[in-house]
């Protein structure tokens, strides 16, 4: 990567990152202040916009570690997501409802930016990563196994020979698997 793709994606994050840090202070404000006039308690109207806000972020997460490790997307992961996302939208469009058509639409416009940047923000991880080989090759099969007479009478002695023995055996499986290439 060469210095300007690497000032451009510098500059991609620092901006989706601005926008979503700015849009998810409005989308507090805006549920806050509806949850605290619609009866909440001052701890609840604080806490509110933390867990819809802070589930949008969570699912995104979720959703972006399933992608980088190539496995299916998890079902809660999506349902929170979605789930979140209306939330999020409906609350801010209900505090600027009040003020009509555009108060309600310039009141949600902090929930789909935030909704948008973190997804931005995500896309850029998700695409930044080396992608992940079809096959990963198996490692060598484990050592026969031993047997190693262990009668109740053994002497401390005896015990200690059958531990040296096992390290010993457990290091020479471990060598030969990291030095055959398979780390």
């Amino acid at each position: 990567m060469n210095g300007t793709d690497k000032l451009i994606r510098f500059g991609g994050a620092t901006a989706v990152l601005a926008v979503a840090g700015i849009a998810a202070v409005v989308s507090f404000i805006h549920i806050q202040h509806l949850a605290w006039t619609h009866g909440q308690t001052e701890l609840a109207a604080v806490l509110l916009p933390l867990s819809i806000d802070g589930t949008v972020a969570a699912a995104s997460l979720v959703l972006l570690r399933a992608a980088r490790d190539g496995i299916t997307a998890p079902w809660l992961a999506q349902v929170m997501l979605a789930s979140a996302v209306l939330a999020t939208l409906a609350a801010n469009v209900g505090y600027g409802w009040q003020w009509g058509p555009a108060g309600a639409a310039l009141s949600g416009w902090p929930a789909y930016a935030f909704i948008g940047c973190t997804e931005m923000a995500i896309l850029m991880v998700r695409r930044s990563r080396p992608a992940v080989p079809k096959r990963v090759p198996a490692p060598p099969p484990l050592p026969p196994h031993r047997q190693v007479r262990t009668d109740h009478d053994a002497g401390d002695g005896t015990a200690k020979k059958i531990r040296t023995a096992l390290r010993t055996r457990d290091r020479e499986w471990l060598a030969a698997f990291n030095g055959g290439g398979h780390e």
